[in-house]
């Protein structure tokens, strides 16, 4: 199995793509998804959350009131720094656990959605190929204001805080550009899964797995063995 990591901006269609691998029968992996999981209620990354920013982060029913802590970190460093600490690390760790599930129930590849992929670069090494989705600057930024309820001001900020799109671009393997209707975007989609599909690198990861499962079993093997006669 290989990882195809899925990049882009804010509010380029990344969610949009995602549901086209989903329904065609590709495992995916949505970071914002899991982000959400490790903030529930009563987890740990909850609770040291609320310790660092206090009730005021939290909506009537507890859960954490994502548009409010936004607000808070993205005009300060430290306490972005601070949520990042609390948040990355578990996030990146439930994601391979999910990748790992993923692999043993014999997925040839799983997509994994990371919006700050190249801005981390904490799992580019695990990213056997990459996919940036784009669209036009003014689409983003009308698509952000609308979807966020953000001024045209607040939106430009939020989107300049990230690695500029044609950055990503050059550093990817596959643009899906995402200016046009769905069924263009599909189109796209549809054929960057018939390349991964014809991919064979799966067979040489499953090849090096095995050949290394089978040294570590014969290398147990041989140390029963030798312990058993000494034993004798």
């Amino acid at each position: 199995m290989f990882i195809v990591g899925l990049t882009g901006g804010l509010a380029t269609g990344k969610s949009t793509v995602l549901s086209i691998f989903r329904e065609n029968g590709i495992a995916v992996i949505d970071a914002d998804e899991v982000a959400r999981k490790v903030l529930e209620p009563g987890t740990k990354g909850w609770i040291e959350l609320r310790q660092f920013f206090g009730d005021e982060v939290l909506s009537s029913d507890g859960k954490v009131n994502r548009a409010r802590l936004g607000e808070i970190i993205f005009d300060d460093i430290e306490k972005r720094r601070k949520l990042n600490a609390i948040t990355h690390p578990r996030i990146q760790s439930a994601m391979m656990k999910m990748a790992i599930s993923y692999f043993f129930s014999g997925h040839k590849y799983i997509v994994m959605e990371v919006p700050l992929l190249f801005e981390t670069g904490k799992m580019l090494t695990f990213m056997h190929k990459i996919i940036t989705v784009v669209c036009e600057d003014h689409q983003q930024l009308e698509r952000l204001c609308k979807r966020s309820d953000f001024s045209e001001v607040v939106a430009r900020k939020r989107i300049n805080t990230q690695m500029p799109l044609e950055h990503k671009v050059a550093k990817s393997h596959f643009v899906i550009d995402n200016s046009g209707d769905f069924s263009n975007t599909r189109q796209q989609t549809e054929s960057i899964i018939r390349t991964l599909r014809r991919s064979k690198f799966t067979w040489y990861f499953r090849v090096i797995f095995f050949i290394t499962l089978l040294s570590v079993l014969f290398g147990i093997a041989h140390i029963t063995s030798n312990f058993v006669l000494d034993g004798n």
